[in-house]
């Protein structure tokens, strides 16, 4: 039987410190993680991919915003979602199609535009916290908040103010039957783009609502659910370090889930940076997961690579 792994990728994967965000520079970007992530299918792993949107959702948002000026109606924050699911799932499948066939890998990739459920009494509806979309002036925040309802918070920065939507956590991933059935086929597939469109199912239907679920924590919840093996998180260094960027930093190899919730506790990871990936690799590994490796894209033709975190 093949391994099964889920790979998350970062932002990095998609558009690196520094530029543009043309489409040139993410295939680019896209292509050289695919580079890597086909160690693993060389080793003969099954391997499904998750992905962040985070660039890519925000610049689809300015996209809305200047289309009103045309009369075009702005789309919801589930539609920005679903759409940057179909365009950057449209970008790995041609990177890692183009390079398997370079190293003669024989493998099917398919996309699922996927709905992720949350509870619309989860607490973090009445506190939106996570910015989405382009800066603005206060009056331009207050004018918006006051047509459409949405809320506006002022960057810590001071770079204006933007708008702020929930961040629920995932409860179930829609369809991840049939990405547990084609995986064990063989075939790859990438799934819960951006964290999986939002969706509240209340009284037999299903409706979109505005809100941003972690990548991390619905990739997490994905491997538990088809069984995966190990759960691999992508991100722009080696490893997890502890004292980060200080004199004493020192990076980390293999740590229990105890270990881990310590040095959360502790603050040693940054809240937007490593605290969410580190949550999740211990949900992963508290629901049946065997072990969880955060490591940066190019490692992965090595098997040791990365920090692990085991039970």
């Amino acid at each position: 039987m093949s391994k099964l792994a889920v790979v998350a990728f970062g932002g990095n994967a998609l558009l690196r410190s520094g530029q543009k965000g043309t489409y040139k520079e993410q295939i680019e970007n896209v292509e050289n993680t695919c580079q890597s992530l086909c160690a693993l299918l060389q080793r003969g792993y099954n391997v499904v991919i998750g992905h962040g949107n985070g660039p890519q959702v925000g610049n689809v948002m300015l996209q809305h915003e200047a289309g009103k000026q045309a009369g075009v109606q702005a789309m919801p924050m589930d539609f920005c979602v679903a759409e940057t699911q179909g365009s950057i799932a449209y970008m790995i499948e041609m990177g890692l199609r183009n390079v398997m066939t370079r190293k003669g890998i024989c493998r099917d990739v398919v996309t699922l535009v996927t709905q992720v459920s949350v509870s619309a009494d989860d607490p973090m509806f009445q506190n939106p916290t996570k910015p989405v979309g382009p800066y603005y002036t206060k009056e331009q925040a207050e004018s918006f908040a006051a047509e459409t309802g949405a809320k506006y918070k002022e960057d810590p920065k001071g770079n204006g103010w933007r708008k702020v939507v929930a961040s629920p956590k995932p409860l179930r991933i829609n369809n991840v039957d049939i990405v547990k059935q084609l995986a064990a086929a063989g075939h790859i597939v990438v799934t819960v783009g951006g964290g999986g469109i939002p969706v509240v199912e209340e009284n037999g239907s299903v409706r979109g609502v505005e809100a941003v679920i972690d990548k991390d924590l619905a990739s997490a919840l994905c491997a538990v659910e088809i069984g995966a093996d190990e759960f691999y998180i992508l991100t722009d260094v080696p490893k997890v370090y502890i004292n980060f960027r200080k004199e004493n930093e020192q990076a980390l190899d293999t740590i229990t889930v105890a270990q881990a919730k310590q040095y959360l506790e502790e603050g040693q990871f940054a809240e937007g940076s490593m605290a969410p990936k580190v949550r999740a690799a211990i949900m992963f590994v508290e629901h049946g997961g065997k072990e969880c490796i955060i490591t940066e894209a190019g490692q992965l033709d090595n098997p040791s690579c990365g920090t692990r975190i085991v039970k």
